[in-house]
């Protein structure tokens, strides 16, 4: 039996982030997941396939640490972010740490494991938004970050298509998480969620990692620059 191709999922402790990684687990891969802290790394559960480690994406030294453990990497998804709500990322100082973490450390990640996706003539999956799209009037910096992951993406995949590496990004739309359980259970915004949506329900983690599963196989072996919307039809209409 071939082994196992190597793929590593940041932010993949919970959420989307771990949805991906059980569906890329499910598909063949053997899977590293990365959480910021201890406690994340400690949440997740023990499964086949699957371990997690520490990591900061706004930390070279930490980025570095963790891809010197592959020889090569056959896909990188960059799931890790942060979103502060309610205005807040009007402070300068916040609209900065949420750049750095949701674009810069994508950017990071992508230069850091260039070579060996390279090596491995991998995959790159970055996490989009449905805030690619449209504007985010309280979470700028989050609706700032994720249109400059799509475009960051483009231009990756235009540089680096002649070694082989396709980079392509997905756009979840509405996804039932811990992240977004409140509007979940409320039951007028999420009236007004589905009544947008044609698909007529919230999207699931594992919708999600279905779409990370086709980027970075075979299948899709002529798609690089591309964003994927997973939003049920939101963004269609």
């Amino acid at each position: 039996m071939p082994a196992r191709r190597q793929a590593l999922i940041t932010g993949g402790t919970s959420g989307i982030g771990f949805g991906i990684a059980i569906a890329m687990a499910d598909a063949g891969y053997e899977i590293t997941v990365t959480g910021l802290t201890d406690e994340q790394v400690a949440a997740v559960p023990g499964r086949q396939h699957l371990s997690v480690v520490k990591l900061d994406v706004t930390r070279p030294e930490s980025i570095a640490a963790v891809l010197a453990t592959f020889d090569e990497l056959a896909a990188l998804i960059n799931c890790a972010g942060v979103i502060f709500r309610d205005g807040a990322e009007y402070n300068i100082e916040t609209f900065q740490k949420v750049i750095d973490v949701n674009l810069t450390g994508t950017m990071r990640m992508c230069v850091g494991a260039h070579a060996k996706l390279a090596a491995a003539r991998g995959a790159i999956v970055n996490t989009a938004s449905m805030f690619s799209f449209f504007g985010g009037p309280l979470v700028p910096a989050y609706t700032a970050s994720k249109g400059g992951v799509a475009q960051l993406t483009k231009a990756l995949a235009g540089a680096w298509a002649a070694e082989g590496i396709r980079v392509n990004a997905i756009a979840p739309g509405w996804i039932a998480t811990e992240l977004t359980r409140s509007i979940v259970e409320d039951e007028s915004r999420s009236a007004a969620i589905l009544g947008r949506t044609p698909a007529k329900r919230w999207g699931e983690p594992a919708d999600v990692g279905g779409a990370a599963v086709f980027l970075c196989s075979e299948a899709a072996r002529f798609i690089t620059g591309t964003i994927l919307p997973v939003d049920g039809g939101y963004s269609a209409v």
